[in-house]
């Protein structure tokens, strides 16, 4: 946990000096001038002493904290609040209204017009530490729902009829993705999101068609983060973080425990996909207690998928098997789709195989890998479940042929990683892409003319 805050105190520092365009001695003279103009003292000004704190050696004591909030327009409250280094989150001007904003359906507009836009498109860094995170989670447990907004003359009355065409588009949005991929479905999805939030800064609503909204405005925001994981593959999971987090948003305001649980299960995701298996199974616990309000197995089933994939991540070999279990056993009671929420209508048992089957992976068991491999080929044989997408297929695939070459099965390797390049085809995906080129990597340390030949002609 030290070295998590420790390279936490690292990252947002250097962040901090980026923002004010200035390195570490600069700043540690900025500093000790404003903190003497405070009447707090002289204070020495030397570089060291902020290298010393993005290294975790040493960290800001009372009156250097005072000054440095200060210094950067973070109220002191707040600061002591988060604690070090998870204030300096504040400090960063740009994500400052996205995080502070009131948990009001206002707010909720406002972190909307945040994400998205062109100048969000070229961010590199959006760090919600560990304590930030917390104290997210926090405050969106007390989040306030939404309200009726009384008609007026400059605001048209709406009602269900103009939320279910939105509904319909949104749906229509998650089966583009499956099918083309996120990076043609991104743009779609952020037209989607302006739409909503034009809808409710110049419209007047019944609090019940409001909550529809904003549950329209959480889906839409998780579905412009598919785009986040064009990020997210290259280490930069900045979209894809402010999109959940205006999510989040979204769904307290919907007071929708549907939005809610699946707004938080793709956002572990992004939090276990990118080195916080802790942060994610935060977010999947409070997933859990939404979940249980839904009565939907599938969606119950997704959060111990998530768990499983986590403890997987943090190499906990006992808690993940028991969270794949939970995960197989929740299933065995779904029904049809259609009496699930339409969010999670790509749950299969193919799907949880699949999860389980890269569990193996990270957890170095390879062949236990390939045995869920083998369920999902012999349903696809028999044709109890239908056929995957290509996106779907070709990472099915190129996890497969990772678990063959893992065993040591260099023609079984290249063999399945062929078939994964010629189904992922033309389909915008960065995970895919990013997988495939790993596995690429791994095969061409055996110089076999089986991988010269697959390596030359992809």
């Amino acid at each position: 946990m030290a070295a998590a805050v420790d390279d936490e105190a690292g990252n947002l520092l250097q962040l901090v000096l980026d923002q004010e365009r200035c390195d570490g001695g600069t700043f540690a003279r900025r500093l000790a001038a404003h903190h003497q103009q405070l009447g707090l003292g002289t204070m020495a000004g030397r570089p060291e002493k902020i290298s010393r704190w993005k290294k975790g050696r040493s960290r800001p004591d009372r009156r250097a904290t005072i000054a440095m909030a200060d210094m950067l327009g973070v109220p002191l409250d707040q600061a002591h609040s988060l604690g070090w280094p998870h204030w300096l989150q504040l400090a960063l001007r740009d994500d400052r209204a996205l995080i502070v904003s009131p948990w009001t359906p206002s707010g909720t507009v406002r972190a909307l017009e945040l994400v998205g836009g062109p100048a969000d498109m070229e961010r590199r860094e959006f760090v919600i530490t560990g304590g930030t995170l917390a104290a997210l989670l926090a405050s969106w447990s007390a989040a306030a729902p939404a309200t009726a907004v009384l008609a007026s003359d400059r605001r048209p009355l709406i009602n269900d009829d103009i939320v279910r065409l939105i509904e319909d588009r949104l749906a229509t949005l998650r089966h583009l993705d499956d099918r083309i991929g996120s990076g043609q479905t991104y743009a779609l999805a952020c037209a989607e999101r302006r739409l909503i939030v034009h809808t409710l800064r110049n419209t007047s609503y019944s609090t019940a068609t409001g909550r529809r909204l904003f549950a329209a405005a959480a889906a839409a925001a998780e579905a412009s983060r598919i785009s986040g994981w064009c990020a997210v593959d290259s280490g930069h999971p900045a979209q894809a973080q402010r999109h959940y987090l205006a999510a989040l948003r979204s769904a307290g305001s919907a007071a929708d425990p549907v939005v809610t649980a699946n707004t938080l299960s793709f956002w572990a995701m992004l939090r276990y996909s990118t080195g916080d298996p802790v942060g994610a199974l935060q977010l999947v616990d409070a997933a859990h207690r939404h979940a249980a309000r839904t009565g939907s197995p599938r969606m119950t089933a997704v959060l111990h998928a998530r768990a499983s994939r986590a403890h997987a991540r943090a190499g906990n070999t006992f808690a993940s098997r028991r969270a794949e279990h939970a995960m197989f056993d929740t299933y065995e009671r779904v029904g049809p789709p259609d009496d699930e929420p339409s969010c999670v209508y790509w749950i299969n048992r193919d799907e949880l195989h699949g999860w389980a089957a890269t569990n193996a992976l990270d957890l170095r068991d390879p062949r236990r890998a390939l045995t869920h491999h083998t369920a999902i080929a012999i349903a696809r044989r028999t044709g109890a479940h239908d056929q995957p997408h290509p996106r779907t297929a070709a990472l099915r695939l190129a996890r497969e042929a990772d678990a063959h070459l893992a065993l040591g099965d260099i023609d079984a390797a290249v063999h399945t990683a062929d078939q994964a390049v010629q189904t992922l085809g033309g389909v915008a995906s960065s995970r895919g892409t990013s997988l495939l080129t790993g596995l690429k990597n791994k095969l061409a340390a055996h110089k076999t003319p089986l991988v010269k030949d697959f390596l030359e002609s992809n």
